[in-house]
């Protein structure tokens, strides 16, 4: 009985162990010549160049003559780069962090909404416009011209609501017609004026339909005369449409410019102020006897406010990322809301039971059973964003170029767009393959954990 157990369970035969590893070799055979053209297509996209961005950046730009790391020292010697990397140092620091809370905070609202997934979908639609369509679509939307530029026209329309704007911004006096100009842009009256005096300030610069629609002609508020304690006169637009009239006189064809304001000044100081009425005429009226000087400020004359330079040198960078928070917010929120909906309920619903707010809720049971989602998220746009180039080479205008420029961009400037010395643009290549590198191995690393 013994013997015959020590038989069955004996080492098995030779054939049965060589014909297994045979089997093996076989499905690592097979295995292979399915990943095999996966592995070329990698070798040769992606590991052939990088490997040849490596060994280019020791050459020179022509490529012939080997210069060691003359290139790795004149890129952190050239300002443009320096620019370059100070500029993707504000992108990594600000875009994804905007990004991640902006997406926590919608992930968190949307739940409340009772159109959750339309307003997810209304969201996420930017991220199926190219970077190009958005870079057009913004170089537009920021351009200076108010009539052009959407952002403008908005900025413009506020502040003229709140502020104002001149009517005559063209408008000037001419030469030897009783107007000084000042340095602020104001015109006031040569000599001197008492009360009792009627005076005639005729202006030219301002195109007849450029006049404002309750404008009325002024010869007949230029003709009447002040009383002893008032000051009186008319501004007006010294021009005759279809040519005639004289220089200097009120003539019957000639339009007053209303809502002009009109100060009387003495010693400095301004006495009193009025405002034009549609026929152009003004009046002071309770002046004590003395003399005066009649101010047109430099208000009326102002040109209208033109709104931001939001593609200017100063704010062309933050401009750029409020482009790419429009297209990237949704994928933020899409994702964190998939770890949102994914918490435990009980937990939540526990922590409301013993009398907590949403705000506590929020900040104090959301947000640290999320925080494996939102370091995946800020890692993976800390990838994506030092990658930006699109979006800054299309928005960005020819003259702020250099201002707004990261490293894609200069690595491509520098090799391909005027420079031609792809030596020093593949040591920018290689400067920002290191810098991605340890975002993706801890992204990596975090999948394998998450999968553990």
């Amino acid at each position: 009985m013994t013997a015959t157990l020590t038989k069955a369970v004996g080492p098995p035969a030779a054939g049965t162990v060589a014909h297994k590893r045979r089997a093996r070799r076989r499905g690592r055979t097979i295995a292979l010549l399915f990943v095999l053209p996966a592995l070329l297509l990698l070798g040769a996209l992606v590991l052939y160049p990088v490997l040849f961005t490596v060994g280019r950046s020791f050459f020179d730009a022509s490529g012939t003559s080997f210069v060691g790391g003359d290139n790795y020292t004149e890129m952190f010697r050239d300002p443009a780069t320096l620019t370059a990397l100070r500029n993707t140092i504000i992108w990594v620091v600000v875009a994804p962090a905007l990004l991640t809370g902006l997406g926590l905070i919608l992930a968190v609202l949307v739940e409340k909404v009772r159109w959750a997934t339309a307003f997810k979908l209304l969201l996420f639609m930017p991220m199926a416009v190219s970077f190009l369509a958005a870079g057009i679509i913004f170089r537009l939307a920021y351009d200076e011209d108010p009539d052009k530029g959407v952002l403008n026209a908005a900025v413009v329309g506020i502040h003229d609501a709140f502020q104002g704007t001149s009517s005559y911004p063209t408008a000037r006096a001419r030469d030897g017609q009783g107007l000084t100009q000042g340095t602020d842009g104001s015109y006031r009256t040569s000599s001197s004026v008492s009360p009792g005096d009627t005076l005639s300030l005729g202006l030219v610069g301002v195109a007849p339909k450029e006049l404002p629609q309750e404008a009325r002609p002024a010869q007949e508020a230029a003709a009447r005369q002040a009383g002893a304690d008032e000051l009186r006169g008319v501004v007006y637009l010294d021009f005759t449409r279809g040519g005639g009239g004289k220089q200097g006189v009120v003539d019957a064809r000639e339009s007053g410019l209303p809502q002009m304001r009109v100060e009387a000044v003495r010693d400095g100081k301004t006495i009193a102020s009025t405002t034009t009425a549609a026929d152009g005429s003004f009046r002071f009226t309770g002046l004590d006897a003395g003399s005066y000087t009649v101010t047109l400020p430099s208000s009326n004359f102002a040109p209208p406010y033109e709104g931001i330079s939001w593609l200017g040198p100063a704010l062309v960078t933050p401009a750029i990322i409020g482009a790419y928070l429009w297209i990237w917010t949704g994928f933020a929120m899409v994702l964190i809301g998939a770890g949102l909906s994914t918490l435990p309920r009980d937990a939540l619903e526990a922590a409301r039971m013993d009398g907590a707010n949403e705000w506590q809720i929020f900040r104090r049971i959301t947000v640290p059973l999320l925080a494996p989602v939102l370091t995946v998220v800020f890692v993976t746009l800390v990838i994506n964003v030092m990658k930006v180039f699109d979006l800054v080479y299309i928005i960005a205008p020819g003259p702020v170029q250099e201002d707004a420029t990261v490293l894609a961009t200069q690595m491509w400037l520098v090799s391909f767009g005027g420079g031609n010395d792809q030596g020093l643009g593949s040591a920018l290549g290689v400067l920002l393959l290191l810098l991605v590198i340890p975002a993706m191995v801890f992204n990596v690393r975090r999948f394998r954990g998450s999968q553990r």
